[in-house]
């Protein structure tokens, strides 16, 4: 009876500091979850006003995010899984994608992982995502007839997909960064398309009115 009550008396003890420290856990995700969502919707509103070609404002979006970001991930610095979650990658993500997207738009230098403060993952996925949004942002400038930075922005699309096949390494480390990049391959190979179409018919434009033109001379 002596050694159950002392084996009981030890479960207590190692169930107490358990629960303390998985309710410290809990607060930690409970505080960064709300900040995580947020920066994603500051980034998700930056992305929106680059395409509104509102530069500053997505600069002035995107600062906000990054003071959210090192907010969420200083909640949860004690607890080094919490560091590597989901929704802590995913806001990285977003901030990737979304400084990537305005750096490349606005024909900037493009920021390194160190200057973003995120881990390489995020960036790599955030770097393939940012592709999706080069080709909406292309199409808008095709749809609006101006293609002059065309051929740009198609060569970096085609760079990060160049730069994100040589990362050959297991999903786990990579957070699923395979996937992304044959979304990028599908995405790079529409916009080529899409953009050599619309070039040759400015093209053939071109030579039809000169030559309606030499006619009527």
């Amino acid at each position: 009876k002596a050694k159950v009550n002392r084996l009981t008396e030890i479960l207590d003890s190692v169930v107490d500091q358990i629960r303390l420290s998985l309710s410290a856990k809990d607060a930690a995700r409970e505080k960064a979850l709300p900040l995580c969502r947020e920066v994603i919707r500051h980034c998700s509103n930056a992305i929106r006003a680059v395409h509104r070609q509102e530069f500053d404002q997505a600069r002035e979006l995107l600062q906000p995010a990054y003071n959210l970001l090192k907010e969420a991930e200083q909640a949860v610095a004690a607890h080094e899984e919490l560091h590597y979650a989901g929704f802590i990658r995913d806001a990285q993500k977003e901030f990737a994608e979304g400084s990537i997207t305005l750096a490349l738009v606005t024909g900037k230098q493009l920021p390194d992982p160190g200057e973003l403060g995120i881990g390489s993952s995020a960036y790599l996925n955030g770097l393939g995502e940012a592709v999706g949004e080069l080709r909406r942002y292309l199409l808008d400038s095709m749809r609006r007839g101006n293609l002059s930075r065309g051929e740009e922005l198609l060569s970096a699309m085609d760079d990060i997909y160049s730069t994100l096949v040589t990362m050959d390494f297991p999903d786990a480390i990579t957070d699923g960064l395979r996937r992304t990049t044959d979304m990028v391959r599908g995405v790079l190979e529409r916009t080529r398309s899409d953009l050599t179409l619309v070039l040759s018919q400015k093209n053939l434009e071109n030579r039809l009115k000169k030559f309606l033109s030499n006619e009527e001379g």
